[in-house]
C-alpha cells in the first residue's frame, strides 16, 4: 500500500501465514501494530488490517522485505532478506517518503549489512529518506509492550 505523497513507509519482515490467506498486513489478531499504530498518534482511530488501503490518506505506506510467507520470520533466509532490501532501496527511490520505517531490528541487520544497528534512527538512510527501527510487532516479540511500541511510532510524526 503505497499512494503518491507518503510520508512514512512502514516495512514489514515479511507476510505471517495468516497475512497472506486474507491479504492484509499484520492481520494475525495477536499483532499489535495496528493498536500500536493509533496510540502513536499517526492515525485518529484504530484501523482494522482490511483498512490498510485507507493508510495513503494518512499520509502512510506499507510494504515487506521478503514476499514469501511463513510461520515465523526466522524461517527467511539471508539472502532473502539482503533481495528483499535491495527492493525497498528501489521502492524508496521511486516513493520518496520523508521516513521508511523498518519493523524488526534483526532483519533490518541482515537486510542493509548493518551489524550494529539498533531500534530508533539510524544514521544512513536510504534513497535520501531517513531510516528507523521499530520493534517487531508481532505478539511473539514479548520484550516490546504495546506502548512502548507506540512511543516508538510516536517518534515518526512529523514536527509541527
Amino acid at each position: 500500500m503505497l499512494g503518491p505523497g507518503v510520508d512514512v513507509l512502514f516495512c514489514g519482515i515479511n507476510p505471517s501465514l495468516y497475512s497472506a490467506a486474507t491479504g492484509h498486513h499484520f492481520a494475525r489478531p495477536g499483532n499489535r501494530f495496528w493498536p500500536a499504530l493509533h496510540l502513536s498518534g499517526l492515525v485518529p482511530r484504530r484501523l482494522a488490517p482490511y483498512e490498510q488501503h485507507l493508510l495513503p490518506g494518512y499520509g502512510l505506506g506499507i510494504t515487506n522485505l521478503a514476499p514469501r510467507a511463513t510461520a515465523r520470520a526466522e524461517e527467511l533466509s539471508d539472502e532473502e532478506l539482503r533481495r528483499g532490501g535491495e527492493r525497498l532501496a528501489r521502492l524508496v527511490a521511486e516513493a520518496g517518503p520523508r521516513i521508511v520505517a523498518v519493523a524488526g531490528v534483526s532483519a533490518y541487520r541482515l537486510a542493509f549489512g548493518r551489524r550494529k544497528a539498533a531500534i530508533g534512527r539510524q544514521g544512513e538512510g536510504i534513497a535520501g529518506s531517513e531510516v528507523w527501527v521499530l520493534p517487531n510487532p508481532s505478539g511473539l516479540n514479548a520484550h516490546w509492550s504495546l506502548e512502548a511500541i507506540a512511543a516508538q511510532m510516536r517518534l515518526l510524526r512529523p514536527p509541527a
